[in-house]
């Protein structure tokens, strides 16, 4: 008995290998891939001179490029466009591969949508080339919409995205931008606002404020600003009329204008808002009507000079200086950074100290600026940077709540509160010199 089930065991093992050794030698051949149809559009996108979309029952947009990537609608108003969107159409086309041929006859378009057809589209290219596609009905599934190429004796399915794409209104494709302009062009920005006017021109380096005085600029809030103006779009929810009724009525908030180009090429562009009760509406040089807008710019331009100063007393940052100098009644420093260590007057000096002393330089900051209360200083710094840096020199004068503080430079005096000259008065006296050398040990 034990012999046969043996017996039996061998067999089936014998089997199973077999098995295994066929299917590793006859293996199914792979299923071949439907090959990919071949473009039905098929153009240069850099080439493109015009593009006519044409929506059943609309009348036909045209647009046309123009300068740079700027694109403007031409018919059936003359508007700039939304370049972004229409750059994505034209690359949308630029190589329109469809999704399976459905009829190789054109002799039945009524039933696929396309004896009048939903949409057309006509491109026109340099040397006198031109691209045509029609757009009929979506298929069953929603997934896709019957193509043809007039001419060509094919109806096609491309993706319901195009669709999407191509199906739009004057409005969809106008720029809604309300200041046409890009922020590095730009190098000169005012703003008009009940109780000062403001201006702010493009300078090395970053910005400065020339009116109501001339002011060092924090260059971050200045450039926020200015991407708020330029990037501004209309509230299209709003109706046209509504709009120019509430500004009529509205009470000024302020108007900005920013100036691009120079000589005989400079151009500016202006924006007025107003506020009719919570809301904030705009009017801009650049386009007709008056618009709704976001009430967050209403916010950004209803703010004074000041807070577009810089509030930093010194301009060095984070570059190590080669000398400073302080100055205040009997106490002198004096120090000097060479070879990787610092010198006052000849003597070596602890360097963490020092750090600590740099370090509240740097955090000389104004709480405030204010227009008097300075006469003559307690407290006189030179701080050199070296390279490009130029020599800032600065001078303090104590008070009873702080310190006030000005700049050779420029104009403006900053405020400088208790807990910050605490601070630097603590770092100035923790300055010293550098530990002796520990002695040799003796020998035994």
């Amino acid at each position: 008995m034990k012999f046969r089930g043996l017996l039996v065991a061998v067999v089936v093992l014998a089997a199973l290998g077999g098995v295994l050794w066929w299917s590793q030698h006859h293996q199914p051949k792979p299923a071949e891939s439907t090959p990919a149809l071949p473009a039905i559009l098929k153009f240069d996108a850099k080439s493109v001179t015009g593009l006519t979309l044409h929506d059943k029952g609309a009348a036909p947009i045209v647009l046309t490029p123009g300068s740079g990537a700027a694109w403007q609608i031409t018919a059936p108003s003359s508007f700039r466009a939304d370049s972004e969107a229409v750059n994505q159409i034209v690359a949308g086309l630029a190589n329109l591969v469809p999704q399976r041929v459905v009829v190789d006859s054109t002799a039945n378009l009524a039933s696929y949508g396309l004896g009048d057809p939903s949409i057309s589209v006509d491109v026109t290219e340099k040397n006198n080339q031109s691209a045509h596609l029609f757009l009929g009905d979506k298929t069953p599934t929603g997934d896709g919409i019957y193509a043809m190429i007039p001419g060509n004796p094919h109806v096609y399915t491309v993706g319901a995205w195009l669709d999407n794409q191509l199906n739009k209104s004057v409005d969809d494709l106008r720029d809604k931008h309300l200041i046409p302009v890009h922020t590095p062009d730009v190098n000169k920005l005012e703003i008009q606002r009940k109780g000062q006017d403001i201006a702010i021109a493009r300078v090395p380096g970053g910005w400065q404020i020339q009116k109501p005085g001339t002011y060092r600029t924090n260059n971050y809030e200045v450039d926020n600003l200015l991407e708020q103006i330029v990037s501004a779009t209309w509230d299209t929810s709003t109706n046209a009329a509504q709009a120019a009724t509430a500004f009529a009525h509205g009470s000024p908030v302020a108007t900005a204008s920013v100036t691009t180009g120079s000589g005989a090429n400079t151009n500016a562009d202006s924006l007025e808002i107003r506020k009719s009760k919570d809301d904030y509406y705009a009017k801009s040089s650049a386009i007709p009507g008056a618009w709704k807008i976001d009430a967050a710019l209403a916010t950004a331009l209803d703010r004074n000079a000041d807070a577009y100063r810089n509030k930093q007393l010194f301009d060095f940052g984070y570059t190590v200086p080669v000398s400073i100098e302080y100055h205040s009644g009997s106490t002198s420093l004096n120090l000097t950074y060479t070879a990787g260590a610092w010198y006052s007057d000849g003597k070596k000096m602890d360097p963490d100290s020092v750090n600590a002393f740099i370090s509240a330089l740097r955090s000389l900051a104004a709480a405030k600026f204010v227009d008097s209360g300075y006469s003559r200083p307690d407290i006189d710094l030179t701080v050199r940077a070296g390279g490009a840096h130029p020599p800032e020199a600065i001078h303090i004068q104590k008070t009873t709540d702080g310190a006030i503080a000005k700049r050779d430079d420029g104009q403006g005096l900053y405020f400088l509160d208790a807990d910050t000259m605490n601070s630097f008065t603590k770092a100035v006296d923790g300055v010293k010199p550098a530990a002796p050398p520990a002695a040799p040990p003796k020998k035994k």
